[in-house]
């Protein structure tokens, strides 16, 4: 009976010993995958924000801080020598990212004078809508600024005494030529002045031909616009009475636009009339255009004493909107050399390096070593050459990228020497 009991508890201890190195088995195995680095996952594909790169999911969706769709971004792979910091992206993504590009060559890297001013409409292209006759605004067409109107597009109908006169005057002189025909009247000359008149009054062509095919005067008369424009101002309601002369509304032409900025009176002589200025436009995200002086208020104005002046610059795409903020930079000596946007630019603890695209569409990072510059350039002194295309937007997005597959401290110097 001893035997039998002492066999048991030998089975039992060894049953419990099994399942106690099973379980440290299993444990191990789970922990192992789960410390297991992402950098050397199998899989290729990722997605992150193109606003917050730190993010990095393997599913697509939104961006769990600002909300935006994930990018979808195809890495290489960890890989030895010079490769393991290229980063290829497709043309979808290097839209949705931001990326921009640009060629090294000489630039001015002289010093500049930055002015802030205001993006405004440009006064010389402003057109006015005024009423032609007396009478009441009966309905108004166009109701809202910023609204686009055309020549030709009614804008309000009035009721005018005055017109309606002239439209009798206009019909009674086409029923005499018909009925009387005196050969000592020149019908044709009453015809064509009552014509006028009506022209002159607010009528198109096409409305007098149809007021003498009907035969018939109306109470109230729509006027078509005769000018082209968006819409800056409304100065009249329905139900207005108004006179020959009162504005009706304002238009403005957003193809053309000014700047505005002021500058104290000793900084004056460093500005002229025709000079050739850049201008930079954070709202969008500081693209930067060509501009040129036209104006300078010889008043200064109120107790500040300071001096305004006024820049064009060309709107074509109708992206610059009256309102944004501008930045106006001139250079006030010309000093040109090898340079590359400041934007370009990525500084640490280890130096400045910039992103370069391969001849394969890759990005690689490389280091430089710079000299003095502007805001805009700085100047090349190694690491580039006249004809490299680096990135000037989105270089952040690619550094952390970067980063993320090797590491912060294990960052592939091999294509990063100058």
């Amino acid at each position: 009976m001893r035997s039998i009991i002492k066999r048991l508890s030998s089975r039992k201890v060894s049953g419990v010993f099994l399942l106690i190195l099973f379980l440290s088995l299993t444990l191990f195995t789970a922990c192992k995958q789960k410390m297991q680095p992402l950098g050397k996952s199998a899989n290729k594909t990722y997605y992150t924000c193109s606003m917050h790169p730190q993010i990095h999911e393997n599913h697509p969706g939104n961006c769990p801080i600002c909300h935006m769709e994930l990018i979808r971004v195809e890495t290489t792979g960890k890989s030895s020598g010079t490769g393991a910091n290229k980063i290829m992206l497709t043309t979808s993504q290097l839209q949705i990212a931001g990326i921009k590009i640009d060629t090294v060559r000489e630039e001015n890297v002289g010093n500049e004078k930055t002015l802030t001013g205001t993006v405004t409409t440009n006064e010389n292209q402003a057109e006015q809508l005024s009423a032609r006759n007396t009478g009441r605004i009966e309905q108004l067409f166009v109701r809202t600024t910023g609204e686009k109107i055309s020549i030709g597009q009614p804008v309000y109908r009035i009721y005018s005494e005055d017109l309606l006169e002239a439209e009798r005057e206009y019909l009674l002189a086409g029923q005499q030529q018909k009925m009387l025909n005196n050969p000592d009247i020149d019908y044709k000359q009453l015809i064509g002045a009552a014509e006028n008149k009506l022209l002159l009054w607010g009528l198109s062509g096409s409305q007098i031909k149809n007021l003498a095919s009907s035969g018939k005067v109306s109470a109230s008369v729509t006027v078509m616009s005769k000018i082209n424009g968006t819409v800056s101002d409304i100065a009249v309601h329905e139900g207005d009475y108004v006179t020959e002369g009162m504005p009706i509304l304002k238009t403005q032409h957003i193809n053309a636009l000014w700047i505005e900025a002021q500058l104290y009176v000793s900084e004056t002589s460093g500005y002229h009339l025709n000079d050739l200025v850049s201008v930079s436009l954070p709202d969008l995200g500081g693209q930067r255009i060509a501009g040129k002086i036209d104006f300078m208020n010889p008043e200064l104005s109120g107790a500040s004493k300071v001096a305004l002046i006024r820049v064009s610059i060309a709107n074509d795409q109708g992206l610059i909107r009256p309102g944004m903020l501008a930045y106006i930079s001139i250079a006030n000596e010309q000093k040109r050399s090898l340079a590359v946007q400041t934007s370009a630019i990525l500084t640490d603890g280890k130096g400045s390096r910039v992103w370069v695209k391969n001849s394969d569409n890759s990005f690689s990072p490389k280091m430089v070593m710079l000299g003095t510059g502007n805001q805009n350039y700085m100047t090349v002194v190694s690491g580039l050459n006249a004809g490299d295309v680096v990135v000037t937007s989105g270089a952040y997005l690619l550094n952390s990228e970067a980063i993320f597959k090797n590491g912060a401290d294990k960052m592939d110097m091999g294509n990063m020497k100058m």
